[in-house]
């Protein structure tokens, strides 16, 4: 019976999340359609859209779908991003910039926290807001989201830095490279720059090559070094999780995710050479689709009322981050190279 039972349990449980997912779906396709003719940033696209469709997640069919999609879905898109680090590369980047992306990745998560305690949050905002900004924009977000302990406000506050994160990485796409062009930068120095400072991957893309190859190939780099991050701060987060007593289902949340856990793997073997290009390009493709219909996701589960209430100091908190991590990559630039 238990064995005949299990089917039909996994069976009743697709038809109760498929109406949610397929909703989230629709709206990632959407964003992604309107990104891709307006040249505007594709997940800030897919949270404002979903929120203006929050009223599905309140009651209904497509509620379990949508928190599905918000967790699980989130979680094996950010599993995927392995396959786009090799540790080749990050070996080949010298030991300097290792440790000036380590050192200003973990001071800025530091500096954030206690920010964020001085500006009268939960230090655990400015874990995920910092943790966005040191490390890799929306996928941080979204990945530290779903490792810190729950919150009643946890959804309003990864919006909120989803939408903030998406903002200043674009500006920083704009003005960053005039930036390095002003300050005399090198080739490889404005590459170490933009690739240590920028928030998303996309933006770190589109600021290096804009500048040259050389420049865009170094950035690239040197921000998938940013994205490996994600795993040792994704073990602090469930660290925290596990000390606060969070609980699923009765029980205490593993120290490293399963998700963290396929991203390393993913690591490694992409690191063999044994993943062909293809292969590497369609995880790479699938884990961008599965973080937008998360983002949408989430935004169904956002209503921009609560969204508006934020006030003047996250934002400062978030430029400030932006700020200090910039400042800090010069500073330790001059030091190290």
């Amino acid at each position: 019976m238990t064995g005949a039972a299990s089917p039909l349990a996994l069976a009743e449980r697709g038809r109760q999340v498929l109406p949610g997912v397929i909703a989230s779906a629709i709206v990632a396709s959407a964003a992604s359609f309107l990104a891709e003719h307006y040249s505007a940033p594709v997940m800030l696209l897919a949270l404002l859209l979903g929120m203006s469709m929050n009223f599905l997640s309140k009651q209904g069919s497509a509620s379990a779908g949508i928190e599905f999609a918000a967790r699980e879905i989130l979680r094996i898109g950010v599993a995927l991003l392995g396959l786009r680090i090799t540790l080749d590369q990050i070996a080949g980047l010298g030991w300097q910039v290792v440790v000036l992306v380590v050192v200003s990745m973990a001071a800025t998560i530091l500096v954030s926290m206690a920010a964020a305690r001085t500006l009268r949050f939960n230090v655990l905002f400015g874990f995920l807001t910092g943790g966005a900004t040191a490390i890799c924009g929306v996928s941080a977000a979204l990945a530290l989201a779903a490792s810190l302990p729950a919150h009643p406000a946890k959804e309003r506050a990864t919006s909120f830095t989803v939408v903030g994160v998406s903002a200043l990485s674009t500006l920083a796409m704009v003005f960053y490279p005039m930036l390095a062009q002003w300050l005399g930068l090198s080739p490889h120095a404005t590459g170490v720059f933009l690739g240590a400072t920028i928030h998303d991957v996309a933006q770190v893309v589109g600021a290096g090559y804009s500048v040259s190859r050389e420049v865009g190939d170094t950035a690239t780099v040197v921000k998938l070094m940013r994205v490996a991050l994600l795993v040792p701060v994704i073990v602090c987060a469930t660290s925290i999780a596990r000390a606060r007593g969070d609980v699923t289902g009765g029980v205490r949340a593993p120290l490293l995710p399963w998700f963290a856990v396929v991203f390393i793997l993913l690591a490694v073997v992409n690191s063999t050479g044994l993943v062909v290009a293809d292969i590497r390009q369609l995880g790479s493709e699938l884990s961008r689709w599965c973080l937008i219909v998360a983002i949408s996701a989430i935004g169904m589960k956002t209503r921009l009322q609560e969204l508006a209430t934020v006030g003047l100091r996250p934002i400062v908190l978030m430029v400030g981050e932006t700020l200090f991590l910039a400042a800090l990559v010069l500073a330790l630039w001059r030091v190290l190279a």
